[in-house]
């Protein structure tokens, strides 16, 4: 029997991983893989005939909010759930969300409860971009409405996706979940789902190498740049350097080899973005 939700996942490298993804989407779900140009496009073509699963190739890179972008636009069900290729369903998660959305017709989207590979939970409690709004006290034990979506799995109505206009392409990568967040929570409360499970491999998405690290990590800075400035920030550019120097005087810069690669290279998205004025993320 076909869900009513097409699962999303953007790819780069990801071979690793996406087979326990794969493996945990319940029969009859249609599911739709974006790939960023990923080296290994051979092996991940046979992976999604094996898995009846959709996949588009995109011949460049063009980052996680575009690849969703193109990926929903394919999408034909009411709902759709923007999955990390390293993250599990657990059983009973996608019929958990959507009995949310029909329990909370007025909510805009939803997160599952979201866990580590030793079951505890990780939970987004607020954003950089308005840390006024973070979330205090105990962790929730049944749903509630939150402020921000962890962006490793958002579910939601594809209208609504589609009538916000989606991810925001000038966002490369990281933070934008915040921003679809905040755009999505304009037409509904964003809500907490307790009982829908996902188990999140945080970060194994792509290959832990230094030159991965320090690739998320430029982009990690411009994002915010970009995103600081688009929600009225008055001094993005210093609150972003700021961060990067600190990271860059951190002791694991010395002692580890991906983190110094992580952390100078935070240090040049943030003075990239400088240098182009933070027109992109």
């Amino acid at each position: 029997m076909t869900t009513p939700v097409t699962i999303i996942t953007v790819c780069y490298n990801s071979l690793a991983v996406l087979p326990a993804m794969l493996d945990s989407v319940p029969d009859g779900t249609p599911v739709i893989l974006v790939d960023n140009a990923s080296s290994d496009t051979d092996a991940l073509q046979q992976l999604a005939d094996n898995h009846a699963a959709t996949l588009l190739l995109n011949a460049e890179n063009v980052g996680f909010g575009s690849a969703c972008n193109r990926g929903a636009a394919k999408a034909e069900t009411e709902f759709v759930l923007f999955l990390n290729p390293d993250a599990k369903l657990q059983p009973g998660a996608l019929d958990k969300l959507i009995g949310a959305a029909e329990k909370y017709p007025e909510a805009s989207a939803f997160n599952p409860r979201i866990l580590d590979s030793k079951e505890g939970q990780s939970f987004r409690r607020g954003s950089k971009i308005r840390p006024a709004e973070r979330l205090k006290g105990p962790l929730p034990t049944g749903d509630c409405e939150v402020s921000v979506l962890a962006g490793s799995a958002i579910f939601c109505r594809r209208a609504l996706f589609e009538k916000i206009g989606g991810f925001d392409p000038a966002i490369f990568m990281y933070h934008e979940d915040d921003d679809l967040s905040f755009r999505l929570r304009e037409h509904g409360p964003l809500m907490y789902c307790h009982e829908a499970q996902v188990v999140h491999l945080s970060g194994h998405g792509s290959p832990r190498l230094p030159q991965v690290a320090a690739f998320k990590a430029y982009y990690s800075a411009r994002s915010r740049v970009y995103a600081l400035a688009k929600y009225g920030h008055p001094r993005p550019f210093m609150n972003t350097l700021g961060a990067a120097v600190l990271r860059v005087l951190g002791p694991d810069t010395l002692f580890s080899k991906r983190r110094r690669a992580k952390n100078i290279g935070y240090l040049k998205g943030a003075l990239s973005a400088l240098k182009d004025g933070g027109r992109h993320g």
